[in-house]
């Protein structure tokens, strides 16, 4: 079983930025693959971003140019750089890790708004 937890959510202003990280137990973090998905109210869990432990990396239209997803595996830990932030990117923030199966974490509210 693996752990997963993130944290850097919170309230930022329309164009502002905000850096979540996403913690996940195990001493083969390096062989996760890693990624970010969001859940506004209402609406379907979407992927956000995602990285391969190889270091390929996705990310979904709407935040291409504006988020970086990277991988730091001898802390265990990946990050999601949300830059320009618009209220539509308002959302429930979920990591996973994936290896023989997918591990969820509990979520992080990003909330945008004046």
């Amino acid at each position: 079983q693996v752990q997963v937890v993130e944290s850097g959510g919170g309230l930022v202003q329309p164009g502002g930025s905000l850096r979540l990280s996403c913690a996940a137990s195990g001493s083969d973090f390096s062989s996760y693959a890693m990624g970010w998905y969001r859940q506004a109210p209402g609406k379907q869990r979407d992927l956000v971003a995602s990285i391969t432990s190889g270091g390929n990396i996705n990310y979904a239209d709407s935040v291409k140019g504006r988020f970086t997803i990277s991988r730091d595996n001898a802390k265990n830990t990946v990050y999601l750089q949300m830059n320009s932030l618009k209220p539509e990117d308002t959302a429930v923030y979920y990591c996973y890790a994936e290896r023989y199966g997918r591990y969820w974490g509990q979520g992080t509210q990003v909330t945008v708004s004046s």
